[in-house]
């Protein structure tokens, strides 16, 4: 019989795509998302989806108690940098309650597995690929959020005895090789998707936020990693929280500018790409690279969509076929 996993956040970017791959190794996936930034016309057949906002604690037990759950994977937050800066509250409060019922409702089910989606944020400032060693010190009040729910968990595991592993990734970027699913945001903030924008006219220019960073080119150095790759990395620790609990950075160990990101994309697009520079953004570090020896060394994870040219085309080919989002899908 195939495993059940409940995937939260399963119809928004990042989660779908484990979504997908979960589905085509051979997984039964449940699905909970409150459609605030998901789009369930990018779940595949045949996954069961709860319309549910993790916040409305009632709704979780009647799904937990429908299923015996392998592991459940945690996409769903709030996620923006610059927004935490500006709210902060809506990132302590909602990111940190909504996981703290999720967390509940999976241990009084006797869940045993759980996989966060976490973040770069946590380690703030950092000029040279960050490990997990690194100090923990939160750049913004999404990072802080996050190390909330990785301290929740600690707890989680001495309670119900629930084993988890907390991810803490990069720049997701990409889109599903075969054009089934992609990125989808309104309003859109990341930057690939941004540029993409650009080349193909739907904004007449992309704003740069500052070039006056301590780095070759002045502008900020990110670690991006594909999409399918998280996905992957998020499958894989499964096993491993058969015996212990874990936390991995998860990057492809090596940085790219934002100037560099927009040479690229002229690159691939074989179109101009007009942009200018605006000012800094609140809570943006000048350099973020991981590394990643750790789960590669443990684990045997090895991106296969590395290169920053192959992910802004997985990008491309979707934004050109659906340049409207999943608003396009008939």
């Amino acid at each position: 019989m195939s495993k059940t996993i409940l995937v939260t956040g399963g119809a928004g970017y990042v989660g779908s795509h484990a979504v997908l791959e979960l589905v085509t190794r051979g997984y039964r996936v449940v699905v909970i998302d409150n459609l605030a930034k998901g789009h369930p016309e990018a779940l595949p057949p045949g996954v069961e989806f709860h319309h549910v906002d993790l916040k409305d604690y009632a709704k979780l037990p009647p799904i937990f108690a429908a299923h015996q759950f392998e592991a459940v994977l945690h996409f769903a937050a709030n996620s923006l940098v610059g927004e935490s800066m500006r709210d902060p509250w809506l990132y302590i409060g909602d990111n940190v309650m909504n996981a703290a019922n999720l967390v509940r409702a999976a241990g009084e089910a006797k869940v045993r597995k759980f996989v966060l989606s976490s973040t770069s944020n946590l380690f703030g400032v950092a000029d040279a690929p960050i490990s997990e060693e690194c100090p923990i010190l939160p750049a913004s009040p999404y990072g802080e959020s996050k190390y909330m729910v990785e301290r929740l968990l600690k707890w989680a595991e001495e309670i119900y005895g629930i084993r988890s592993a907390c991810l803490r990734y990069f720049n997701a970027a990409g889109a599903d090789p075969k054009g089934r699913i992609g990125e989808d945001h309104e309003p859109e903030t990341h930057l690939i998707p941004l540029v993409l924008d650009v080349a193909l006219g739907r904004r007449k220019s992309l704003e740069i936020f500052g070039d006056d960073y301590s780095t070759p080119d002045g502008t900020c150095i990110r670690d991006y990693i594909h999409v399918n790759d998280l996905a992957d990395a998020h499958i894989r620790v499964l096993d491993a929280l058969e015996t212990r609990s874990c936390a991995y950075n998860l990057g492809n160990g090596r940085g790219h500018s934002v100037k560099e990101v927009v040479e690229t994309a002229r690159r691939v697009t074989g179109l101009p790409i007009t942009a200018h520079v605006g000012p800094r953004r609140a809570g943006d570090p000048a350099f973020l690279v991981s590394d990643s020896s750790r789960i590669r060394s443990e684990l045997g994870w090895n991106p296969q969509y590395s290169d920053l040219a192959v992910m802004i085309d997985t990008a491309w080919k979707w934004r050109k076929a659906h340049p409207k989002g999943y608003r396009n899908t008939n």
